[in-house]
């Protein structure tokens, strides 16, 4: 059990529980330790050397074992990173001049000369069927041998890892930040809360768990540890349900429900009745989700127990047979009959519908004084309305400031993008200066009081997590919208992926745009050098595991944007295949070094989304000349097959036009609300940390020696400044 709980851990704080054992001899064997981390990428900061130190060699042992196991996993080094051209960057061929090489080969090998010469004469030849081409020709270690040792640079990764408590006080922390986070989490992180929740149910508890997907998950394990449920909709009841059966419970996707068991029936219709009994009015959330409700109906057999008749009315109203006016479907009659005043005194009842629905009702407003209640309605019922929605609002207005005829990106919770025209009618000037200056007061109001706040100015452009299906699990990773520096001579991308059933071919490409977002040049199988840069060559099958490269040199880069991607050639979907993730590696001009070295990878991200094209991040060419990245976490649907980069430039060219003139709302804008005549602001320059007093440190790692009692922000618990 401890091999499966403390690497969630250390994955979400970059902690190292520590017991407090036996105590003995272990500094040698400690510092063995973390010579093995650096060769990751990793360090034990001084105070967990020293602690580490003070334990027996043996315990010691068995933390490290299971620490690189963790780590090497977190920076993809768990696997064999292979690639097609052994020498890779270096001797990579023309494409056209390869393609002959493995033509000329099967012309010499007699078990496919007769049917290549054949193919020839048709005039059409598939590259598949030559022997040579999309298979690794050279096993791992051949690789390894062929290729020069890294050389060590001061700016290779190091990430360091800190002292934690115990396992149990760890776990319950990790477990009350997920289950108590005001932002909803990712697939990975919900998949966590749950391995938590089972193991916690018994144990402390949040005060609120504000996301109801969340409070599903917890649901789940309070059903199994027979505790009472968390309900405050018929809707708790339904994504319980979902849990139960490991479906969706964002209610996006359809669950297919299992058969449940009596006591879980009699629970789940208890719970629906008491909701029903104590408000009546919400039997209108029904209608939202009708079909779910009638094939979970299916599986309860309300029918069956008459001494809950508030939950059989749940169903009736599934079924059509009760009537329940839904609250949207009010809302909407009004908006026919262009009430807007009407409309807008009933929102009030449901603050966050009337935040959401803000640019409407300003758009369908025909009179100053529709436009005034509106915002005199939301200036009066923001206090109620979650950080999440406040700061969603808030940044959706920055944004509106746009002339009509812009891009609007529309983006689901799986990652799907597409863009479209924004033909919106402006947002008043007025009315929007009005609503920011609110929302602003509103989340000052909120927002903890800091008398010392240390700031890692690189920090400062990260996208604010407002959700967080919009970032990819993995290490070095951002939220979508995060803009961040990049530093280094030598850009590398990696991609791996292992199929589970059928033969799968993923092929990573780089798109290089003018500032017009016009094309210049990319980097593929079908083009495998060019003056950026190399490809490694093209994989066809991963039965064992796959991975391929792109090699740019920053320096000769043309053009201003470069769009690294994914795309599905054949087979397993993202989210079918064993595993597969996309990364980065910054080097120095002079450093050799393997195709992959975990010491240079900045980011490695797990590829999970519904599209057959993955667009994980764009790099862009400042005015300044340097490069940075901003994170995308994107998904297009593309083809079932064959998909290429030569077939999506158009498409990807447009959508990253609408992403990069997007301005997100971002750390800065918290910190400059924090930022107050009673606070202390300075800005953390790498060097020491002050040491008189605890501060709110905010960055992109944490720093070692800050004071007893600080709070600490980084990317690991950035969702924390959200306010509730």
């Amino acid at each position: 059990m401890i091999d499966r709980l403390e690497p969630l851990v250390i994955r979400h704080t970059l902690r190292v529980p520590t017991p407090t054992g036996p105590v003995g001899e272990g500094a040698t064997v400690a510092r063995q330790f973390d010579a093995a981390l650096l060769s990751v990428g990793f360090k034990l900061s001084p105070e967990l050397l020293e602690r580490l130190s003070g334990l027996s060699g043996e315990t010691v042992v068995r933390i490290a074992g299971r620490t690189l196991r963790t780590v090497r996993a977190m920076v993809g080094d768990h696997v064999r990173h292979n690639a097609y051209f052994i020498g890779f960057p270096a001797n990579v061929p023309d494409t056209v001049d390869f393609w002959m090489s493995c033509v000329t080969d099967a012309l010499y090998d007699e078990e496919t000369s007769a049917a290549t010469l054949k193919r020839l004469r048709t005039g059409v030849l598939n590259l598949l069927d030559l022997p040579t081409y999309g298979r690794y020709q050279h096993t791992y270690a051949e690789m390894l041998a062929a290729q020069d040792e890294l050389i060590a640079a001061a700016g290779d990764r190091i990430t360091v890892l800190h002292p934690g408590g115990d396992l149990a006080g760890e776990l319950t922390a990790l477990y009350l930040a997920l289950a108590g986070s005001a932002t909803p989490l990712g697939e990975e992180h919900l998949s966590d809360l749950r391995v938590l929740a089972e193991r916690c149910a018994d144990g402390p508890q949040p005060q609120e768990i504000p996301v109801r997907e969340n409070r599903a998950i917890v649901n789940e394990a309070r059903l199994k540890a027979g505790s009472d449920l968390l309900l405050g909709t018929v809707t708790d009841v339904l994504r319980l349900a979902c849990a139960l059966s490991d479906g969706d419970v964002a209610l996006a996707e359809p669950t297919r429900f299992r058969s449940l068991s009596r006591p879980v029936r009699r629970a789940l219709l208890a719970g629906l009745d008491s909701v029903v009994a104590a408000s009546p009015a919400k039997l209108a959330d029904v209608a939202a989700h009708g079909e779910e409700w009638k094939r979970l109906g299916e599986r309860l057999h309300p029918h069956e127990y008459p001494k809950w008749p508030h939950a059989a009315e749940v169903f009736a109203v599934a079924r059509g047979e009760l009537k329940a006016r839904s609250f949207d479907g009010r809302v909407e009659e009004l908006l026919a009959e262009n009430d807007v005043l009407g409309a807008v005194k009933l929102l009030k009842s449901a603050p966050g519908k009337l935040f959401r629905a803000l640019d409407r009702l300003l758009r369908t407003a025909l009179t100053q004084e529709e436009r005034d209640a509106v915002v005199a309605a939301a200036e009066q019922v923001a206090p109620e309305v979650s950080g999440r929605v406040v700061l969603s609002v808030r940044e959706h207005l920055h944004n509106r400031a746009r002339e009509t005829g812009e891009l609007r990106v529309f983006v689901n919770r799986r990652g799907r993008a597409w863009v479209t025209d924004d033909e919106r009618t402006v947002v008043g000037p007025v009315e929007r200066a009005r609503l920011i200056a609110a929302l602003d007061d509103e989340t000052r109001r909120r927002l903890p009081s800091a008398e010392r706040l240390l700031v890692d100015p690189e920090v400062l452009d990260v996208a604010l997590p407002l959700s967080g299906k919009a970032t990819a699990a993995g290490l070095g990773v951002l939220p979508r919208g995060s803009v961040s520096a990049v530093e280094g001579e030598l850009l590398r991308f990696f991609v791996y992926w292992k199929e589970a059933e059928q033969r799968t071919d993923f092929d990573l490409s780089a798109l290089m745009l003018n500032a017009d977002y016009s094309t210049n040049t990319w980097l593929s199988y079908t083009s495998l050098t060019d003056v950026e840069g190399e490809h490694s060559g093209d994989i066809v099958e991963a039965p064992d595991g796959a991975s391929e490269f792109i090699n740019l040199r920053l320096g000769a880069v043309r053009g201003a944007f470069i769009v690294p991607q994914v795309n599905i050639f054949a087979g397993e979907g993202f989210e079918e295949v064993e595993e597969s993730f996309f990364g980065f590696m910054l080097r120095e001009g002079e450093q050799q070094g393997r195709p992959f070295e975990p010491r240079t990878v900045r980011m490695k991200s797990e590829l999970r989304g519904a599209g057959r094209v993955a667009l994980p991040l764009v790099f862009l060419r400042g005015e300044d000349g340097r490069w940075r990245a901003k994170w995308l976490h994107l998904y297009l649907k593309g083809s079932p097959s064959a998909n290429r980069v030569e077939g999506n430039r158009v498409t990807v060219a447009t959508l990253l036009r609408g992403i990069v003139e997007r301005e997100q709302l971002t750390v800065r804008h918290l910190v400059d609300l924090m930022t107050g005549e009673a606070t202390e602001v300075k800005l953390w320059d790498g060097g020491t940390v002050p040491d008189d007093g605890p501060v709110t440190y905010i960055g992109l790692r944490r720093p070692d020696g800050l004071p007893e009692g600080s709070r600490i922000v980084t990317p690991e618990n950035l969702r924390d400044l959200i306010p509730a």
